[in-house]
């Protein structure tokens, strides 16, 4: 795998960027460029789905129930921050939105490889297409070096954060993913993803609504 892209200066987004309301900032974090720096170098990639969580009405939310333990803790501050969290032995990333006591948060589900393309792929192993390195929410944090230690920090500041990005042209919107035992909120819509961008997860089902 070769880079493709220069590495250029990032700069992180207004923390402004974070105080929309959940749904809309799920979309608007669509086309947005996730950068991790770390000793081993930087790596970076556009944002093409996310998913949005809305506690504490949202059976599939982490917070529902206004559930506050040490692993939630950091819903219930302000927006803008990482909640990072295991699942399946797995890193995940979210950023917290909402208003201070009003736990919700976007799930980063897929990127698109920016730069640091190679950085990546050695952190990955045995990846062969470059669509395999960051086309799900497990796969991304590795590939970028994210870690449970990035738990609460702001992605608004370096090394973590999230910079302008590109636009994105058609957005697809449809359930979320492997949360198939909350009820009504199986079918809520709001996973929402760049239609035309190869690098979506497995579960991206483009033909159902654009937006």
């Amino acid at each position: 795998m070769h880079e493709e892209v220069s590495l250029v200066a990032f700069e992180p987004v207004d923390a402004s960027f974070f105080g929309q309301p959940t749904l809309e900032l799920a979309r608007s974090l669509l086309g947005m460029l996730l950068v991790k720096e770390t000793e081993a170098g930087t790596a970076s990639g556009w944002i093409v789905e996310t998913e949005a969580y809305i506690g504490p009405g949202d059976r599939a939310a982490h917070s529902y129930n206004n559930r506050r333990t040490a692993r939630t803790d950091v819903m219930f501050g302000p927006a803008g921050h990482a909640y990072t969290h295991v699942m399946h032995t797995h890193c995940l990333l979210n950023v917290v939105s909402g208003d201070v006591g009003h736990p919700e948060g976007v799930l980063i589900r897929a990127l698109e490889p920016c730069t640091g393309i190679e950085l990546m792929a050695n952190r990955r192993g045995q990846v062969k297409k470059k669509q395999e390195l960051t086309n799900g929410p497990g796969k991304l944090t590795k590939a970028l070096g994210i870690r449970m230690d990035d738990y609460r920090r702001p992605l608004f500041e370096r090394p973590l954060f999230i910079a302008e990005g590109r636009g994105v042209e058609f957005i697809s919107s449809g359930p979320r993913v492997g949360i198939d035992n909350s009820g009504e909120a199986k079918d809520y819509p709001w996973r929402f993803w760049d239609a035309g961008s190869p690098f979506v997860s497995k579960n991206a089902v483009r033909k159902t609504k654009m937006i």
